[in-house]
């Protein structure tokens, strides 16, 4: 069976489950969740200017029991006073802020140097320390972690001599691609439905977590503390609120990004080249048992362009 016709099965089975007893559905699993934020921006958008694209999205995990995510931080995005502004607002709020590099390299890239990457690393690191919610969780850019050996245990050994925790993420996300897609169609029609686009999100969001929950149930035996990827865009301005609820409508308890990154699930480092994407998918890889759910990348716009063209979207 392949990924996407195991989660069309499982959807199909918890839905034809839940109709017989719903309150079975999620007993005995409990399944919690953490949000965790990459790539804040200062960037221009249709529709929504920065600053209220910020404040939206803080606003919807204040007013879901006042939630804490965790912020991943490119420093080029924010070294600016209106960047220093945005990071503020989330330490004064008590999110965790972590280290995303400087420049966003793809360390899976021949062309990127361990040593290069290192500098990128303290770059950032100097411009998040001085905040008082700054943890040392570092989370690599497009989730690579090296397309060699080498390189992969030079940066793995600075981080633990830096006193870094590898920010893995445990759902694997395509809401950028979903994003741009919006995007594309605010440009042209600022007055556009964006009802569709809300609603194909939070199915993605939705299926993936499903997806990702089981597999970490068969490769480890137990449902481990969930780190979500999604970032910091005007989807999530628009509709982060409405998936929160929909997370805890589909069994989900949400959890703070500090208390889901004690699992001891963020201290393994599978022995896998190239190395990155969802810290379940690559334990399923290390495994070698899991052929028949992998894929690479893990999750990619290509995965979800059939499914948006098909809708219109």
């Amino acid at each position: 069976m392949n990924r996407r016709k195991f989660i069309k099965n499982t959807c199909w089975s918890a839905i034809a489950f839940s109709l017989l007893d719903p309150s079975a559905l999620f007993a005995g699993n409990k399944r919690t969740l953490s949000i965790t934020m990459d790539d804040p921006n200062l960037f221009k958008r249709p529709v929504m200017p920065p600053t209220d694209r910020n404040l939206a999205i803080l606003n919807a995990l204040k007013n879901h029991n006042d939630l804490k995510a965790a912020l991943f931080v490119c420093g080029k995005h924010i070294d600016n006073p209106k960047g220093k502004k945005l990071l503020e607002s989330w330490d004064r709020n008590g999110h965790l802020i972590g280290n995303h590099t400087y420049s966003h390299h793809h360390l899976n890239s021949p062309k990127i140097d361990s040593d290069s990457f290192i500098e990128d690393i303290i770059r950032c690191e100097e411009l998040i320390n001085t905040y008082g919610s700054f943890a040392r969780l570092f989370r690599f850019p497009f989730l690579k972690e090296g397309e060699t050996a080498q390189k992969r245990d030079r940066i793995r050994s600075f981080l633990k001599k830096r006193g870094y925790k590898t920010g893995h993420v445990t759902i694997d996300t395509s809401d950028w691609y979903i994003e741009q897609r919006m995007r594309q169609r605010l440009e042209i029609d600022p007055d556009a439905d964006v009802e569709p686009y809300r609603n194909y999100y939070i199915d993605h969001i939705l299926r993936e977590a499903d997806f990702y929950d089981d597999l970490c149930l068969k490769v480890l035996g137990y449902s481990v503390k969930h780190t979500l990827l999604i970032h910091h865009n005007i989807l999530n301005a628009m509709f982060l609120s409405d998936l929160l609820l929909a997370l805890k409508k589909a069994g989900w308890s949400l959890i703070d990004a500090v208390d889901a990154f004690d699992d001891p699930v963020f201290a393994r480092e599978p022995d896998i080249v190239p190395a990155g994407d969802s810290i379940i998918m690559a334990l399923a890889n290390e495994a070698g048992r899991f052929e028949e759910y992998l894929r690479y990348p893990g999750e990619d716009g290509k995965y979800e362009e059939a499914g948006m063209d098909a809708l219109g979207l």
